[in-house]
């Protein structure tokens, strides 16, 4: 075998930078590959077979055996020998790394006195060792042996690549093109131990922190090495880590930088500090307390000398209650926000919380505050440059031109003021394409303004504080959060930013191109001008725009307050931005709200001009049809949020209930009503069980009260939905309700109704009776309202004629005891003998072969019953006793309603 020792790490140099040793391997072209493989083998290096042996309990494991002799190539080393120089041995390197076929048989070693016989320059030897911690490992490293670990073989074996090449012993693949660099560890063994383990998992280590570097093990918060981490955005680690993953390392396909493993060991942003925070609400401390505890650290009181962070709220602290140490960082509350955002400890030098109580800034107010013979004069004075100020406010809606200092800066009253433009925005990367375009920076101002000129103005600033506010969403809160390469990974996942942002690029888009036509107009005035014109021709796109923002603005709010909830690094980002300028203090729902009330206002003020224009001005008639047109797209939005609440209200019926058919779920079909009922018959289900109807517009869902409740749903994104709490029964056409029976009110009856069905596969009626439980909705005005959609199914005008007033007792209906104990006993006894008759029961007949059973005994009367025993003859006849009582009922039923039973009795025609 080769001698490679010059790439066999000691215990001291393993310390050392080994990408030096790694690099000369894994940095090598495809080029010189190829070349090694052909002419430069002969030169560099004399034929060699391939061979691998397996060492002690290797051999004994038949899988492992199995996949040796699957195992056909391996990545062989090339040699280059320098010349020697005087002085100087013979330096051996590595010149490219070639794939040779293994053709000789592998061979078993039991001990290390073996190992002479087979050691041979003709052959390249891989031992495949299972134990890197026992005697035999030791010898053969120390001789520079090429070994590794089962799982490579039977990695290599599973997927049919070639035997890696490393030149120091490898175990598994699990760290394999992982770099590594280490910092805050001041016992050396420990960080020989670690950086072993790496090793024989195919990791590299780097002793500086570079772009190169993937990973980094700190063993604490601070150092050089950990700030250039932050930085690059690279992951920091703890050193359980390594630990954790080399417990894993017989795991087949197992990856130590896969998230769901790599993220329980990351180093939170605060371990190692102790906050303390000043200046903040109890509400507010209270929730920055509870995240610091989520975040990896610890709080105490203010003043408490162990604190080695102090966050202050700059709005409200002006003054600090003591002297800080030297030790205790002061900072901003956006240190702590950043951190947790970026998902790692921030450097603090950026964020130091600076006095406002400086001496020189006192001096300056004490200076500024003295009653001077001048001051009375330089007040006047400044009074008279406000009041000129305000005056050429009033005369233009345009800002003077910004210093270049000022050009991409926003006061905090940003949303209120028309000075700030879209091209004073801050510029996060892409944004819509008027983004850009700014206003113009004077303009002709008629000599009388006119009422409608000031209402033009006024719509005309408020258009272009719209814009600001859509181009602040879009720009400090949609862009970064949809940016590549976000350091601790994507803040939101792709849906939940489209379901929070929706069609906010078009509305901006739409909206940018109304300002900027009011803007000519205005600079360009004149009072034929028509402004109506401008919204008549943006209709359209605000049509298509507005109601998918509009419909689910509900559920975008419920996302961002879900989110902000669950992740912290999502309130984190909202709690930076929200302290900006640009935002005005206001939250990203306060802001997103403002789409929603755009439009009204927008038709307010349409209609003010519409007041101020002459009735010669042609605009008259114009702004008429544009206000026409904003109501219809109003309209639309309206009918629209309608239809999708109304399918949403479906969707949940169908999560609701357990076996809802799938073609509940229809275009046309809209929830009316929910009513909670008691059954009060045997049909739809037994006597007192909790019945719930849902009236869509054409059909009435029936479902009853889950006895047991099953497990909680999980839909694809990972969303818990609540189990399903009621069980289907019957999906019935309103068509075939027959009549509505509004029963009337006795002591025994109370609330009760009941519905005449006829269902295409009976003959007869049946009844439905329910006694409802809910007080929110009158009966009367629940049978109206459930007749009135029977009568419109059935293409009838006159629904009260479905509605038929009775007596209980003509039905025999009782809401009677269905309350009481006993009630509820005999019910829950009747419920367990149907489970004990269903569970012991072997053949369980069907209702209609029933029937037919007990109409062919009527049928038969007189006939002696067929000898098959006593208790065949006692079902019959208790059945047959059954059936006359429920012949009798439904009898009269008939008889109220004009019906005449057949000649069996069971079977009623109807007239």
């Amino acid at each position: 075998m080769a001698d490679n020792s010059v790439l066999t790490s000691t215990e001291i140099t393993s310390l050392a930078d080994s990408s030096i040793l790694d690099s000369k391997v894994t940095e090598m072209s495809k080029e010189n590959l190829c070349m090694a493989s052909t002419s430069n083998v002969d030169e560099e290096m004399l034929q060699v077979e391939t061979r691998l042996i397996l060492v002690q309990d290797a051999g004994k494991q038949e899988e492992l055996v199995t996949a040796v002799k699957t195992v056909k190539i391996m990545e062989v080393p090339v040699i280059k020998i320098k010349e020697s120089c005087p002085g100087k041995s013979d330096e051996k390197l590595i010149k490219s790394v070639i794939n040779m076929e293994i053709k000789v048989p592998c061979v078993k070693m039991d001990s290390m006195e073996e190992f002479g016989g087979l050691d041979s320059p003709e052959f390249e030897n891989v031992f495949v060792v299972t134990d890197f911690q026992n005697s035999v490992f030791d010898d053969l490293r120390k001789t520079d042996c090429r070994i590794v670990g089962p799982p490579v073989i039977l990695n290599c074996a599973q997927n049919g690549e070639p035997l890696p090449f490393s030149c120091r012993p490898l175990y598994c693949t699990s760290m394999l093109n992982l770099v590594l660099c280490f910092t805050g560890f001041r016992k050396k063994e420990e960080l020989v131990n670690l950086v072993t383990l790496v090793h024989h998992m195919g990791g590299v280590i780097r002793k500086e922190c570079n772009s190169k570097v993937t990973h980094l093990v700190a063993n604490c918060t601070q150092g050089e090495k950990f700030r250039v981490a932050v930085s690059l955005g690279t992951p920091i680690m703890k050193p359980e880590w390594i630990y954790k993953a080399w417990e894993r390392r017989n795991e087949q396909c197992f990856c130590a930088a896969v998230d769901d493993f790599r993220n329980e060991f990351k180093v939170p942003p605060f371990q190692d500090c102790i906050l303390s925070f000043l200046g903040f609400s109890d509400e507010e401390k209270n929730s920055m307390e509870e995240m610091t505890e989520m975040q990896g650290g610890s709080w105490l009181p203010v003043g408490d000398e162990r604190c080695t962070h102090l966050i202050v709220e700059e709005n409200t602290v002006k003054e600090l209650p003591f002297e800080p140490s030297k030790k205790l960082f002061v900072v901003k509350q956006e240190w702590f926000w950043g951190s947790i955002q970026m998902d790692a400890r921030a450097g603090e030098t950026m964020y130091l919380y600076e006095k406002t109580n400086t001496p020189e800034l006192k001096k300056s107010v004490s200076l500024l505050s003295l009653s001077t013979p001048n001051s009375n004069r330089k007040r006047r004075r400044l009074r008279e440059t406000l009041a000129q100020l305000s005056r050429e406010t009033d005369l233009s809606p345009f800002p003077p031109r910004k210093r270049p200092s000022a050009e991409h800066s926003l006061s905090i009253g940003s949303l209120l003021d028309i000075s700030n433009t879209p091209e004073s925005s801050i510029h996060y990367g892409e944004t819509p394409k008027s983004c850009s375009k700014s206003s113009r920076s004077s303009t002709p101002v008629p000599p009388k303004q006119s009422a409608r000129w000031q209402v033009a103005k006024e719509l005309y600033q408020t258009e272009s504080n719209y814009v600001n506010i859509l181009a602040t969403i879009i720009q400090l809160f949609q862009v970064p959060l949809e940016e590549e390469g976000q350091r601790g990974g994507p803040i939101l996942a792709p849906e939940e930013i489209k379901t929070i942002f929706g069609s906010i690029p078009d509305i901006f888009d739409v909206h940018m191109k109304i300002k900027d036509d009011l803007e000519d107009l205005i600079v360009n005035w004149d009072e034929s001008k028509s402004i109506g014109d401008i919204f008549l021709k943006y209709s359209k796109d605000l049509v298509k725009t507005y109601p998918p923002f509009v419909n689910f603005f509900e559920m975008s709010k419920e996302t961002i307050i879900k989110c902000e909830k669950q992740k912290p690094r999502f309130h984190a980002f909202l709690k930076i931005n929200q302290a900006k300028p640009e935002c005005g203090r206001q939250s990203l729902v306060e802001l997103l709200i403002r789409p929603v009330q755009r439009l009204p206002s927008v038709a307010l003020l349409l209609n003010d001009l519409k007041k101020h224009t002459a009735d010669e001005n042609p605009d008259k008639s114009t702004l008429e049809k544009a206000i026409g047109s904003l109501k219809e797209v109003m309209t639309h939005i309206n009918e629209d949020k309608r239809k999708t609440e109304a399918q949403k209200q479906i969707f949940d019926v169908v999560y609701e209930v357990d076996g809802c058919p799938a073609n509940l779920l229809s275009s046309h079909r809209s929830l009316v009503q929910r009513v909670e009922t008691v059954s009060l018959g045997e049909h739809p289900c037994d006597r007192g069980e909790q019945v719930t109807l849902f009236l869509f517009n054409d059909c009435l869902e029936i479902a009853r009260k889950r006895h047991k409740v099953i497990g909680t749903f999980r839909s694809p994104h990972d969303r818990t939905r609540p189990p399903a709490s009621l069980k289907h029964i019957h999906l019935m056409p309103l068509s075939q309700i027959k009549k509505v029976l509004d029963i009337r009110e006795t002591e025994d009856c109370h609330n009760a109704f009941a519905l005449l069905v006829r269902p295409p596969t009976e003959q007869a009626n049946v009844l439905l009776s329910f006694q409802m439980t809910s007080e929110e909705l009158p009966k009367e005005n629940w049978l109206k309202m459930l007749c009135r959609h029977v009568a419109n199914t059935i293409c009838k005008a006159d629904a009260e004629n479905l509605m038929y007033v009775a007596d209980p007792e003509s039905f025999e209906v009782n809401t009677k005891d269905m309350d009481s104990t006993l009630s509820r006993a005999s019910r829950a006894i009747k419920k367990t003998s149907k489970k004990v008759t269903r569970a012991f029961s072997f053949s369980k007949t069907p209702k209609r072969a029933l029937r037919m059973a007990l109409s062919s005994s009527h049928s038969s009367e007189g006939r002696s019953p067929p000898s098959s025993g006593k208790l065949a003859v006692s079902r019959l006849s208790s059945t047959s006793s059954l059936a006359k009582c429920s012949s009798q009922v439904t009898f009269g039923i008939c008889e109220e309603l004009g019906a005449v039973p057949s000649s069996n009795g069971n079977k009623p025609c109807e007239v």
